[in-house]
């Protein structure tokens, strides 16, 4: 078995399309993991993940590349609740807001923070996807440590946590603004209506057809004037195309 009878296989038995994704990054990822579990192969490599529950699991998430934390880049998230403010400040029913690939649940946790400090007393509606189902289950328990907390500030803490043992526990009243759902960006289709999206440090990982069939179902997927906020390591070159004009480095308005 070669690298691309590899992914045919991983879209059968997983339903994730690795040919989606940066060839030649990818498979060097693939051989340093088949390596570290000390398959000789990818036959052998694949006969494991058959068999072997965890290691199953452990390339999921590896490919899934949950990387995430609150707030990540504070000063950014920072920025998107100026524009928030002012994008909406005349918007008198609640926000409907989508955080794509959304981890262990501390993006959609910390925009429901946000929401709730700009547009109090207001029941906004989050989509929270990832494709990942344990990551999911995680993300529902809104279960969290101190160090995956860290960017939160203490009026933060101390309105939206509760604290039993060295753990942190995001209170109800955020739980029910978001609504956690598996979905793959590259196979499912997109709901609409958004007036926000947030999709941070995945898209980079997408060969260029990809990245543009998502930015253009972003686009559709949003109301007129709504926001697309993307990662740090991310920039839209051509975002004309996709009806977008740039309201901030790392975040775009349809138009």
């Amino acid at each position: 078995m070669d690298m691309s009878d590899f992914e045919k296989w991983v879209y059968k038995e997983y339903k994730i399309n690795l040919s989606a994704y940066k060839s030649n990054q990818l498979h060097r990822r693939i051989n340093s993991l088949i390596a570290r579990v000390g398959a000789n192969s990818i036959d052998a490599y694949v006969e494991l993940l058959k068999k072997d529950t965890v290691q199953r699991q452990k390339f999921l998430d590896f490919i899934t590349i949950n990387v995430t934390e609150f707030f990540r880049n504070p000063d950014i998230f920072n920025d998107l609740g100026e524009k928030l403010k002012e994008n909406f400040k005349n918007k008198s029913t609640p926000l409907k807001v989508w955080s794509a690939a959304c981890s262990i649940g501390s993006e959609p946790y910390s925009l429901a923070m946000i929401l709730d400090d700009i547009f109090p007393g207001k029941k906004h509606e989050i989509l929270a996807t990832d494709i990942d189902n344990t990551i999911l289950e995680r993300a529902k328990k809104g279960e969290y440590s101190a160090a995956e907390i860290k960017n939160v500030s203490d009026k933060y803490i101390n309105k939206y946590f509760s604290k039993t043992g060295d753990k942190y526990y995001v209170v109800n009243s955020l739980k029910t603004m978001i609504n956690f759902k598996k979905h793959d960006l590259i196979l499912d289709r997109y709901e609409n209506a958004f007036d926000l999206i947030v999709c941070r440090n995945v898209v980079i990982y997408f060969n260029i057809d990809t990245k543009d069939e998502i930015y253009n179902k972003f686009s559709k997927s949003l109301n007129k004037g709504g926001l697309l906020f993307v990662g740090a390591t991310e920039s839209i070159y051509d975002y004309k195309e996709y009806g977008f004009e740039k309201a901030s480095t790392f975040i775009y308005k349809k138009i």
